[in-house]
């Protein structure tokens, strides 16, 4: 599978958005992170409704949306008639989990669970067959510009090991800490997908910089 990459919105210029939007639209990025942040779920809130509906009118990317609220249920709809693509839901935020994948993939986007770093890996098995992607959190969910976890790669090859078996076409997306250094260590270990926040913006060359990471396979 070819890579995709996914910078992270959260790490922008908010006061030159369109500025920084109008870069990604020229560059090899094929998804766009919204970081979708309550003050609840996490200790911190992030952006809503008016910010995403002016990032879809603009961005060519399609957009990825990591839900890091509880109840995302409530929501569904109306992330969906926004215009976005992946829906990611947290295992830890969703009591019902099967239900609500069901639901976003009856809306027609793909339906995504993510996992914190205390999370395993294993207690995904039985829910595995009714995702489209897992985003494997490398650091802590909250805040940008976090150091990378180490032991991440361990959880995404035990994952890759389990979707080998359960559900071949997952996407394995990794967030936290992602860099040129190691993104060819996360494809390697059977990462698809690697979202990319201060590695993108804070680059003196953004678009080299998601080039590289693209082309970093082992």
């Amino acid at each position: 599978m070819t890579p995709i990459i996914s910078p992270s919105l959260l790490s922008a210029d908010f006061l030159h958005l369109s500025r920084d939007l109008e870069m990604l639209n020229g560059s090899a990025a094929e998804w766009l992170h919204l970081d979708v942040m309550d003050g609840v779920f996490v200790p911190n809130i992030s952006f809503g409704f008016p910010i995403m509906e002016q990032v879809a009118r603009q961005t060519t990317q399609k957009l990825d949306a990591h839900l890091m609220i509880v109840d995302p249920d409530r929501y569904l709809e109306r992330f969906v008639a926004l215009g976005l693509h992946v829906l990611t839901v947290h295992y830890e935020a969703c009591t019902h989990l099967h239900r609500t994948l069901s639901r976003i993939r009856e809306l027609g986007a793909l339906a995504g669970i993510a996992i914190n770093p205390h999370t395993p890996v294993c207690l995904l098995e039985s829910i595995l067959p009714y995702a489209d992607l897992v985003l494997v959190m490398s650091v802590n969910p909250g805040f940008g510009g976090q150091s990378f976890i180490p032991n991440s790669l361990d959880k995404i090859r035990a994952l890759r090991t389990m979707a080998e078996r359960l559900n071949p076409a997952l996407i394995i997306e990794v967030d936290g800490g992602v860099n040129v250094q190691n993104a060819g260590a996360l494809y390697n270990a059977g990462a698809t997908a690697l979202v990319a926040g201060n590695a993108v913006f804070k680059s003196p060359d953004p678009l080299q910089t998601i080039r590289a990471l693209k082309e970093a396979q082992l």
